[in-house]
């Protein structure tokens, strides 16, 4: 029979004594390579073929180009109308 180091009344002392730590939640890890390419894709292109989303359609496409032009055209008129109204006011 083998001899023993140490003595058995001691066994354990370490794990006994180290605080308790509660386990991590492990996350997913990163895609890489193809599967990484293809998610971007979907991301950035395959949602802009429906063109319903405004948050993803790229700001160079025509729908997004004639939006930006009424809002532009918009302003301007709101700004007109406040130059007006304060001649008005200031000519009274």
């Amino acid at each position: 029979m083998a001899k023993q180091h140490g003595s058995l009344a001691r066994a354990g002392k370490v794990k006994n004594q180290t605080p308790k730590v509660e386990k991590q939640v492990v996350q997913g890890k990163d895609k890489t390579g193809r599967s990484k390419k293809r998610y971007l894709f979907n991301k950035r292109y395959a949602a802009l073929k429906t063109g319903q989303d405004p948050l993803r359609m790229k700001l160079n496409s025509i729908q997004m180009q004639e939006q930006v032009k009424e809002m532009k055209k918009e302003r301007a008129n709101q700004i007109m109308e406040k130059k007006k109204a304060s001649m008005v006011a200031v000519s009274v």
